[in-house]
């Protein structure tokens, strides 16, 4: 962290003003509390805050559907037959990958099982998985059904990486190491690119080419990463991934998932999948003939139609990344989180009150922070939600606090800093 900050409001004005991605903070609806007074928010790693153009990019459908009615598929505004092509080259952009290799749909967890059901290919004799110890639960829900459903047990086909003794996050000189002391038993890599808890962006790119090296297939998680980081999917070879779009992507509860799978795999229609017919070769689809025609590239892991209300949110999300630039948003990040982290010590300098630790790794995060906090956390915690600012609360002891570069300030920052310096404990 090299920059020479101030903890005075003037100084976090003047950021503001010379942010050239400041104005997008107008695009978002900012929430507010029971008196009506706007909240500051840093939650944007859970659920990000609602696009002004949200509720035209669904009436927009609404009124197509009441219009045209089923033919609303071939003549809407945008044909929900062929829907997620709207959003697949502003997806790839986002995740660094071809537009033949991304498509969006379903859900998270979903589409995780499904693209363990193509690369998690386990023989006797090369069975098992890595991935992080205290991954998201949804993960390692999905990894332990995905292994007992090959007929081995978690224990056994499960490589769990834990951090060294007083340490809170994994070094990737050990994240290598396992994979090499593992060589002839690991089929998967499974990882987070950004970890949920500690808030650790893992090194992608190391850990790939490390998989790869042991005859091993490499998959992500990257629900904390997309729209978060900068990220080189294809460049890296990584083999699959796939990301929610309600965090940092801002495309409202719950809502479609996008998956990337690797030119060299999407492209072959060898490669095994479960079918549906909204997978199946587009020109042919309405022919309704028995036997799986894969359309070419990702597209040819669909199994449903689209939902499109869910979608249009999400476009209309997607078109604000590609006006602002994910190379320009990683950047504006990488200064508002050292500002945070500034602004944090100097309220621990301030403040005898307070007590906790910043565990994510300076050189190795995206836009969160996580505090570890003493028994006083959830203390703390209220203080600062009725101070009118959304953080986040994890389990046993972790407040995540994360500037959102499309919708957080500097000052947003600075006023989280004076929240901090007048809690009493």
């Amino acid at each position: 962290m090299n920059h020479s900050f101030e903890n005075t409001l003037e100084f976090a004005s003047n950021c503001d003003k010379n942010d050239k991605l400041a104005a997008f903070k107008d695009q978002f609806i900012l929430p507010v509390n029971q008196h009506n007074l706007p909240q500051i928010y840093f939650c944007g790693n859970s659920l990000g805050l609602q696009p002004k153009t949200a509720k035209e990019a669904i009436n927009v459908e609404l009124e197509d559907w009441g219009k045209w009615g089923v033919e609303g598929h071939f003549h809407g505004r945008k044909p929900w037959f062929h829907y997620h092509k709207f959003l697949t080259e502003f997806a790839a952009e986002v995740v660094g990958a071809k537009p033949i290799e991304v498509v969006v749909m379903n859900q998270l967890t979903v589409n995780l099982h499904l693209l363990l059901v193509s690369f998690y290919r386990p023989s006797k004799e090369r069975y098992k998985i890595i991935m992080e110890a205290g991954a998201f639960p949804s993960d390692m829900y999905a990894i332990e059904s995905q292994v007992k459903h090959h007929g081995f047990s978690y224990n056994d086909a499960v490589i769990e990486i834990e951090p060294r003794e007083g340490e809170f996050t994994l070094r990737t000189e050990d994240i290598l190491e396992v994979i090499e002391q593992n060589k002839n038993e690991v089929a998967v890599v499974f990882f987070s690119g950004v970890q949920y808890y500690t808030g650790q962006y893992f090194n992608i790119p190391e850990i790939t080419k490390k998989a790869h090296e042991v005859g091993a297939i490499a998959g992500f998680d990257l629900a904390h990463a997309a729209g978060n980081i900068q990220l080189q999917l294809h460049d890296w070879d990584v083999d699959f991934a796939a990301w929610c779009t309600y965090k940092y992507l801002n495309s409202g509860p719950g809502n479609v998932s996008g998956i990337y799978i690797n030119e060299k795999h999407c492209t072959n229609p060898e490669t095994p999948r479960f079918a549906g017919w909204w997978g199946y070769q587009e020109n042919k689809r309405f022919l309704m003939q028995k036997g799986y025609l894969p359309e070419n590239g990702a597209a040819g892991w669909q199994l449903s139609n689209a939902p499109v209300f869910g979608m249009a949110v999400h476009l209309a999300s997607l078109e604000i990344f590609n006006k602002a630039g994910i190379q320009n948003l990683r950047a504006k990040s990488l200064v508002l989180t050292d500002y945070l982290e500034f602004i944090l010590n100097e309220a621990k300098k301030t403040n005898a009150n307070l007590s906790f630790e910043i565990i994510t790794p300076s050189s190795e995060r995206g836009a969160q922070l996580s505090l570890l906090t003493d028994n006083k956390g959830k203390a703390l915690f209220d203080h600062l939600t009725n101070s009118n600012i959304i953080a986040d609360w994890r389990e046993p002891n972790v407040i995540r606090i994360a500037p959102a570069p499309l919708y957080n300030s500097f000052e947003d920052v600075y006023h989280l800093g004076q929240a901090f310096n007048h809690f009493q404990g």
